[in-house]
Order: C-alpha cells, then sequence, then structure tokens
C-alpha cells in the first residue's frame, strides 16, 4: 500500500543503479511506515521537463503516499532520509526535491480485487 514515485529532469542512471535505489527507497519506506516491504510500491520517470524556482537546473518531485495517518515527525524523518537518498543517487541538491507525502482512506486505495477499507 506505500507507494514512493519519483520524478526527476535529470537522466536516468544506468539499470544497475536505478534498481538499487528502487530497492533502497523501498527497504526504507518500509521502515518509515512500519509496514512489510512486502506492500511498498516504487516508481522512478527519469527525463521529465521540469522547472524549479524559474530555472531547468537538475530537479526532483517525491509523490509519498500510504494507507493510514503518518505522523509530523514521521515526515520530516522521510524527508531528510529520502532527499539525501535521490541526492546521492541522482545529484539533484536537496534544496531542489519537494516531496509531497498524503495519507489515503483504506477504502480508496485498491489491490487484489479489493480495497484495504
Amino acid at each position: 500500500m506505500p507507494l514512493i514515485k519519483v520524478q526527476t529532469s535529470v537522466s536516468a542512471p544506468v539499470g544497475e543503479e536505478i534498481e538499487a535505489m528502487l530497492k533502497s527507497l523501498s527497504a526504507k519506506l518500509a521502515k518509515h511506515t512500519g509496514k512489510p516491504e512486502s506492500y511498498m510500491m516504487t516508481a522512478f520517470e527519469a527525463g521529465i521537463p521540469m522547472t524549479f524556482g524559474g530555472t531547468t537546473d537538475p530537479v526532483c518531485y517525491i509523490e509519498i503516499k500510504s494507507v493510514g495517518t503518518m505522523k509530523p515527525d514521521q515526515t520530516q524523518a522521510m524527508s531528510q532520509d529520502f532527499c539525501q537518498e535521490i541526492n546521492k543517487a541522482l545529484g539533484v541538491p536537496q534544496n531542489r526535491i519537494y516531496i509531497e507525502f498524503a495519507d489515503a482512506k483504506g477504502a480508496m486505495w485498491g489491490w487484489n480485487g479489493t480495497t484495504f477499507g
């Protein structure tokens, strides 16, 4: 049920580096949410035309969604962790990364022909 989706203006790294980054994001998201990694989903889109602050310098937008409620201390820790991870993996400066955290009601999240609500 938790999802982390990364969209960036930078070019995609080679396949093995993308896989390593996605696996790392999945494990970290499981740790931060306290949910089994078997429910984690990651997505990555590179080379998207984007601007931030009026420039096309490297930028990244991240969506983190989960069923239930994320608390402020939890989102603060995730912001720090994921900004560092993306900076390290993609070279996007941390001050050019936005993260959107979204809580989803169980009935609004489908899986395996049913919902979590």
